[in-house]
């Protein structure tokens, strides 16, 4: 061996240690070499002092500072039943162990006391994935005693985003009004205010002696001015407990009138506006398409919903029938389609039918009828109401006739006719006012007008205005603003409802009619329509813009699934049920 050349080797028995610690565990079975008695119950453990403080902090402080335990023969351990000590010190020795569902609650107790972090995670992960809808309240309350963080997270979590099926399971009737307080009251629950007002009155019934007291705390946690009406008028109102308690019943006394009363004097100076109370954070805004004509200009009974977290156009529930010029209003959750001209057998039919399309259902119905069959007609909604205007009657004259639905009673009642009978005119509906711009005549001639129809007072009156000059452009509300957008022509005008005056904002890119518009997250969205080309010829269109009043500017948010024209635009909020 040549003596200048110095080599070395590092050898890494990766089996040493394994293979030690086999080794003392049979050690310790044998009772060889122990130096402590760890006592739990009724059973007695001979363990290695070292092995126990090498593994736990827990042990280490006890063994290895000046505390009576580090020089005891037998140390007794409080809390701890002996079943599960033995997997404990299995696990010490050997690194396994089985956890189940039978064991899992001890095993967190235990590795919890004894800090034996790993232990601690695997138990959580092991309950995460057993984790229900039924359960999910139960093991918040033990993470938050054991200082489980993930699995706190994770239940909590689950417990927001299933309410549906966690506000009626057993765990909810357990908790303690504080924690339902909390609950009831989180901005991120998943769900519809109606459940959580069962939710609170299930938890009082099941002890109402002892719980009845807090009613009225709970019942601020129900946001009332997004209760469904029907469900407020008819079964919140009515409900025993709730008349039973005086400040219940001025707390809903005080939301109808914000929600039922059309004249703003018998609103009390108390009721905070509807503004003040948030929607949760768990309702999204969903753009709805309805109906109109695509492609080949052929009705179509499509009803497509935009979703702007994937970007895409999803499929609703088809149209019962293909309707031309029917309109769409969005109320309560659910879509109502109202009117329009039905083709059968080669005769065309002037419909005063109501369809109504579910949202959480996807499903449609059949509604009360209008009392006049119109299609071309304009339809809004104001608070409970949907009101219907003018349009083209059986005998294809055109129509000054109003009629409002009342979603309660599940009525129609004729109002006061408009002033002058228009087709295609800009809608908005606004404290209390329903504005009408533009439109055109019986001979297609642009009409420069605003009708104004106050809504408690069944009145209208009229404005004349040269500024006026839409015909099929739709009109949205932002703030104390309604934009009316195009109508054969590029030029967007916003009308200042406090001012009375009209401002100029930023031009579309294409002179645009029956097209459609609607507010999502404060921003216009405009779909499709039929574009007037610089050599006047007439084009279909498949776009997708979006307006920001902030800014003043136009984007392309891409292109629609069809070209697509005289189809019903509109928002609905309510919370998503498979759409993520």
């Amino acid at each position: 061996m040549d003596g200048q050349s110095c080599k070395s080797l590092l050898f890494h028995d990766k089996d040493l240690s394994c293979d030690l610690l086999k080794e003392l565990n049979k050690l310790r079975e044998a009772g060889l070499l122990t130096d402590v008695i760890i006592c739990t119950g009724d059973g007695e453990f001979p363990c290695h002092r070292s092995v126990l403080a090498s593994s736990s902090p827990y042990f280490r402080a006890m063994f290895c500072n000046n505390f009576r335990e580090s020089i005891q023969e037998k140390v007794t351990l409080m809390g701890i039943d002996s079943d599960t000590f033995r997997q404990i010190i299995t696990y010490v020795y050997t690194g396994d162990i089985l956890i189940t569902f039978d064991n899992v609650f001890p095993l967190i107790q235990a590795s919890s006391l004894l800090q034996y972090d790993k232990l601690l995670g695997t138990c959580s992960e092991f309950l995460q994935d057993q984790m229900t809808p039924q359960n999910c309240l139960s093991l918040i309350c033990l993470s938050e005693f054991f200082s489980c963080k993930i699995l706190k997270e994770k239940a909590r979590q689950m417990s927001l985003q299933c309410f549906k099926e966690v506000s009626i399971s057993e765990d909810l009737k357990e908790l303690s009004v504080s924690e339902l307080l909390g609950y009831l009251g989180d901005d991120d629950l998943h769900g519809e205010e109606e459940q959580v007002f069962e939710a609170l009155m299930t938890w009082i019934r099941h002890d109402v002696q002892g719980r009845k007291c807090y009613l009225q705390e709970l019942f601020k946690k129900v946001r009332l001015e997004y209760v469904h009406p029907m469900f407020l008028f008819h079964f919140i109102a009515n409900d025993p407990l709730i008349q039973s308690s005086m400040s219940c019943r001025t707390m809903l006394e005080s939301a109808c009138r914000a929600i039922f009363s059309l004249k703003p004097e018998n609103i009390s100076p108390d009721v905070r506006p509807i503004c003040h109370v948030p929607r949760r954070f768990s309702h999204q805004e969903f753009l709805i398409n309805v109906g109109g004509r695509k492609d080949s200009q052929q009705t179509t009974r499509d009803v497509l919903l935009y979703n702007e977290k994937s970007n895409q156009w999803l499929r609703l529930a088809k149209l019962p029938l293909r309707l031309y010029k029917a309109t769409s209003v969005g109320l309560h959750g659910s879509v109502y389609l109202l009117g329009g001209l039905y083709m059968a057998n080669k005769e065309k039919t002037v419909t005063s039918s109501v369809y109504i399309l579910s949202f959480k259902l996807n499903q449609w119905r059949k509604g009360e009828p209008m009392l006049v069959p119109r299609y071309s007609h304009r339809s809004i909604g104001y608070k409970n109401y949907i009101f219907s205007i003018g349009g083209i009657g059986e005998k294809q004259e055109i129509l000054n006739s109003v009629e409002r639905f009342d979603s309660i009673y599940n009525t129609w009642k004729a109002m006061a006719n408009m002033p002058v009978a228009v087709l295609h005119p800009a809608v908005a509906a606004k404290d209390q006012r329903i504005y009408l711009f533009g439109g055109e005549d019986a001979m297609q001639n642009p009409v420069r007008l605003i009708q104004v129809y106050h809504i408690a007072r069944n009145m209208w009156f009229r404005m004349e205005t040269r500024v006026v000059k839409n015909v099929c452009a739709p009109a949205v509300v932002i703030g104390e603003k309604i934009i009316i957008i195009g109508g054969y022509t590029r030029r967007i005008i916003a009308y200042d409802m406090t001012k009375n005056t009209f401002v100029k904002c930023a031009d579309m890119k294409d002179r645009r009619m029956h097209h459609g518009a609607t507010v999502v997250q404060n921003k216009i969205y405009v779909t499709g329509g039929r574009c007037l080309t610089v050599d006047n010829t007439i084009e279909d269109s498949d776009s997708f813009d979006c307006y920001d009043p902030e800014t003043d500017k136009w984007t392309s948010k891409g292109k629609l699934p069809n070209k697509l024209f005289d189809h019903g635009c509109l928002t609905l909020q309510c919370i998503p049920n498979n759409l993520q």
